[in-house]
């Protein structure tokens, strides 16, 4: 039986390691086990799942969408 992931494309976390711990992010992907993030100041990142604390809120993100406009969107979310 598969685990369905507290995880969703959308979902705005937190980052818990790394350099850039404390920083929020939003999931834009998945690959190979990994989630593709992207903070508000930056490119888009491979991340490992258990390094995300999953927020709760979330925002609608598409495919094709630039990393200017998710950037502004993140920026936008308050907690």
């Amino acid at each position: 039986m598969k685990m369905k992931s507290a995880l969703d494309i959308g979902n705005v976390c937190i980052k818990t390691k790394g350099r850039k711990t404390g920083q929020k992010v939003v999931v834009v992907g998945f690959e190979k086990g990994f989630a593709l993030v992207q903070g508000a100041f930056g490119k888009q990142k491979k991340c490992n799942v258990r390094h995300l604390f999953p927020t709760g809120k979330m925002i609608h993100v598409t495919k094709d969408e630039s990393e200017q406009k998710i950037a502004q969107k993140l920026r936008e979310v308050e907690f």
